[in-house]
């Protein structure tokens, strides 16, 4: 994967198949600190302890469509290659949640990518899900919370041209 936006779509799309109906996104970047951190929380079925250690195994995957589960596997290759730290915290029927800090000069690091077309992405495959994108940069905020364009669009699917164009119009506000 060339940049973190795709591993965001593949991890994100991991915590759909994980039965989460709620997935939060959170993206972090502090200059001064020289570091890009990104969150992924779910409230899916989560992963007992034997899982969740087999989980960066790039040949374990609990997916039977496939025999390979490189995921969460190469976002943490992607940290360790930018001199960052990951981690996956996750418990049975609480959800999980991937820590990957990056040290965000490091040479190796991949660039963040189009993370507003990932977000559309999310939402078009699986507009029954609530998310939530936070993005930080140097003390500013923006957010993004699908839950609250639902209740703007009312009857109209999340999913609709309509409601992408709210979606894709809001995210220009993220050229933080």
């Amino acid at each position: 994967m060339k940049d973190l936006s795709l591993h965001i779509l593949d991890i994100v799309e991991n915590s759909v198949a994980a039965s989460a109906d709620k997935i939060e996104i959170r993206i972090s970047e502090d200059t001064k600190k020289d570091l890009l951190s990104v969150r992924i929380i779910d409230n899916g079925i989560g992963m007992d302890k034997e899982t969740r250690q087999k989980a960066l195994d790039p040949f374990y995957t609990s997916k039977t469509v496939r025999r390979f589960g490189f995921g969460l596997s190469l976002l943490s290759e992607a940290t360790k290659a930018a001199n960052g730290q990951f981690s996956v915290q996750s418990e049975k029927g609480k959800g999980t949640k991937i820590k990957a800090d990056f040290q965000s000069s490091h040479i190796d690091r991949k660039p963040l990518g189009d993370i507003g077309q990932t977000i559309i992405t999310l939402v078009m495959g699986n507009p029954e899900i609530d998310l939530i994108y936070v993005h930080k940069k140097n003390g500013h905020k923006y957010s993004l919370d699908t839950r609250k364009i639902k209740a703007q669009l009312k009857d109209v699917p999340i999913n609709s041209p309509s409601g992408i164009r709210m979606i894709r119009e809001d995210l220009k506000k993220d050229a933080i």
